[in-house]
């Protein structure tokens, strides 16, 4: 049966509307919980390759700016790497495998990288600070934690646009 030839009498103009409110609210709590999945998935990324890079770079004791830079260059190999060795075991090839997580990844990396190394780095002491020091780990957490923050409208906005993570969805099992 059309629409129009149906009883309309149980339905006012407030329903519609009802109907598509709930479905907008539905429409961004699905994508605001996808943007979390993939700020939370790029930030495990970070973080190992950033804690790994700053622990290297404190203990050698390298300077500021090459603890930075290694920092940075685990961290896009750490992040890449969550997202490569996925697709790798759904059978994907490495070259398709390895332009999908630069398609889905970089913007989120280099932004939490930008964001936490500046932060590392206007923290009085924290790049100087000991491994065993309060004032390493906690600018470090706080850095990475804030990075996580910044990240996530882009990747919202990413995600929104049908790019960033939202180029992976196809492959998920």
């Amino acid at each position: 049966m059309e629409h129009r030839n149906h009883d309309h009498a149980g339905h006012s103009a407030s329903d519609s509307t009802e109907v598509r409110r709930d479905s907008l609210a539905l429409n961004r709590s699905a994508l605001n919980k996808t943007a979390l999945s993939a700020t939370v998935h790029c930030l495990t990324g970070c973080a190992l390759g950033e804690v790994l890079g700053m622990v290297i770079g404190t203990a050698l004791p390298l300077g500021n700016w090459t603890t930075i830079v290694l920092s940075i260059v685990l961290a896009f190999v750490f992040g890449y790497s969550l997202t490569v060795l996925p697709l790798l075991r759904a059978g994907l090839a490495l070259k398709t495998a390895t332009a999908l997580a630069f398609a889905s990844d970089t913007a989120s990396i280099a932004l939490m990288e930008i964001v936490d190394n500046l932060i590392m780095l206007f923290i009085p002491g924290a790049m100087d600070a000991g491994l065993s020091t309060l004032l390493f780990w906690g600018s470090l957490m706080a850095s990475l934690v804030i990075a996580g923050i910044v990240a996530f409208p882009l990747n919202r906005w990413l995600i929104s646009r049908g790019v960033g993570h939202a180029v992976l969805h196809r492959y998920h099992h």
